[in-house]
């Protein structure tokens, strides 16, 4: 395999386990000049030994991903991202929270540590590709770049790689995309590659011990704050322990005893106040999303028939997307959405490809003079910004 006179080369994003090193084996035996790059993120420094490790670069993960390039033959390196990665995506979870939302970390890293850090790396090195154990596709039409579902609609990630443009799209390549689960651990043993079997990290990476509670009270000052639980009318029902603990639709462990169930509607961190109400004054027909990326780099102009999905493992729901400016659109759906979550990504699907997507805004507030009836301190922390 050639690109002009030489043969392509392309770095591996590996992490130690089973996707990304069956990743590098088959563009090995492609025929690519193939390099492995494994990051170094952000840890919590100061437990001693028992600091939780980042689950995505434990020093076993790390072996595993070295032991995998040796047998394959290919160069390794490993790169400090730590303080880049703590900067934009541990306080991006920790602001995002104090703000009311619910983020992805997975889809920031993706916008700003995998495929715009570590993708400027693969080309600083001359490659001309930057791959990833990712359950997605691309595929070069005569109109563009675009993004397919995975071949295994269970572990498909199209959704976390909305973000990327036709840039990024012309450098990334998905060796795995249309393999099952089941067939790259299958292509893992036939390589003879000792991740065949290994499991598959779970949670955001960065909580070692997998609990956000306990992370957010450590590492922010207002993530804990009580405050009261009130329904549409403004009526106090009990106290929280802290917005940040809560997510929409939730309607355990709400801690207040009620005629008939409530969910948490929204969390109005003006007043410090967790909203909650019925399953009906749940759903919505609407939301919008802001900083929004159209994979083929062109904004329709009429409102656009796609499918929606507003959570990765949510079901794409039948709707419209219409471009209300300022990189905002505004979906409307056919029949109430139950659990919009403001900072989670809707994302817009045409069948199994892509178009795009964005971050979901907080969902209309309730009106000020409800809360002030009330005579509700406001919170002295900053307030949102317009969504």
């Amino acid at each position: 395999m050639t690109k002009g006179n030489k043969t392509p080369r392309v770095v591996v994003a590996m992490s130690g386990g089973v996707d990304s090193s069956v990743a590098a084996a088959l563009l090995k035996e492609q025929g690519y000049e193939v390099i492995g790059m494994m990051m170094r993120l952000w840890s919590e420094p100061g437990m001693g030994a028992a600091a939780p490790l980042n689950r995505c670069c434990t020093p076993d993960q790390m072996a595993d991903a070295r032991r995998v390039a040796g047998l394959l033959g290919i160069p390794f390196y490993v790169v400090d991202v730590q303080e880049h990665f703590r900067q934009t995506i541990v306080q991006f979870f920790i602001d995002q929270h104090e703000l009311g939302r619910t983020p992805n970390p997975c889809v920031e890293c993706n916008r700003q540590i995998r495929f715009t850090y570590l993708l400027e790396r693969a080309l600083a090195l001359d490659a001309d590709y930057l791959a990833t154990g990712h359950y997605a596709r691309v595929v070069h039409t005569p109109a563009g770049y675009e993004i397919r579902k995975g071949g295994d609609e269970h572990k498909d990630q199209s959704y976390v790689l909305h973000m990327l443009t036709q840039e990024h799209l012309a450098h990334l390549l998905f060796p795995v995309g249309e393999y099952t689960k089941a067939e790259v651990r299958e292509l893992a043993r036939k390589f003879g590659l000792p991740v065949a079997s290994k499991d598959e990290s779970q949670d955001l990476c960065f909580l070692g011990d997998g609990d956000y509670r306990r992370f957010l009270r450590e590492y922010s000052q207002r993530a804990a704050r009580p405050g009261p639980i009130l329904d549409r009318a403004g009526q106090e029902l009990g106290q929280h322990e802290g917005l940040a603990f809560y997510t929409i639709g939730q309607r355990k462990g709400l801690g207040i005893t009620t005629g008939q169930p409530v969910f948490v509607l929204r969390k109005d961190v003006a007043h410090n106040a967790l909203i909650v109400g019925t399953h009906e004054e749940l759903g919505q027909q609407t939301l919008v999303a802001r900083e929004v990326n159209w994979v083929n780099g062109r904004i329709p102009t009429p409102p656009l028939p796609v499918q929606i999905k507003i959570r990765y493992k949510a079901k794409a729901v039948e709707g419209t997307v219409e471009d209300v400016g300022d990189g905002r659109v505004r979906c409307t759906f056919h029949e109430p959405v139950f659990g919009i979550t403001a900072g989670q990504a809707a994302v817009f699907y045409d069948g199994d490809t892509v178009l795009g997507g964005g971050i979901i805004t907080e969902i209309e507030s309730l009106g000020y003079g409800e809360i002030q009836s009330l005579n509700l301190p406001i919170s002295q922390s900053p307030k949102m910004e317009n969504a």
